[in-house]
């Protein structure tokens, strides 16, 4: 489907309407951006128009009524964008905690080296200060 056949001609029977086409093809278009595998074959590269391709191919499952009020106080209770970086995290496993790892230590010796040029800097000028102030 390219974009010039848009309006889509919407099977009645399986879809509702067309208000309902756009919500189901926003959330699947969210779904497929977040790294979801298309569940079509197509030539189209943009989420939306695989999404939209999907639900007039009747490859989505949706909910209405009491159901999806209830789906969506469910869902609500979820935090996505933490439970996708804590995914993330343990893809990446022993990697990322090896790489925090080499960092706390780079950190550590950076901040001894800063000390060290602090007190260089301004422990010699103390000293001479008080030398002074004996005098």
């Amino acid at each position: 489907m390219d974009l010039i056949s848009l309006p889509a001609e919407i099977d009645h029977q399986k879809i509702d309407g067309k208000f309902r086409l756009v919500m189901m093809a926003a959330q699947r278009a969210k779904e497929l951006a977040y790294g979801a595998t298309p569940k079509v074959a197509t030539k189209a590269k943009k989420v939306t128009t695989i999404a939209i391709e999907e639900a007039l191919q009747d490859k989505l499952e949706y909910l209405t009524g009491e159901d999806a009020r209830l789906a969506k106080e469910k869902a609500s209770k979820y935090d996505y964008r933490r439970l996708l970086e804590e995914s993330k995290k343990m893809g990446a496993g022993e990697d990322l905690s090896e790489l925090e790892k080499d960092l706390k230590v780079y950190l550590h010796e950076k901040e001894n080296l800063d000390k060290k040029a602090f007190e260089e800097l301004f422990g010699n000028k103390k000293e001479t200060e008080a030398e002074e102030a004996d005098e």
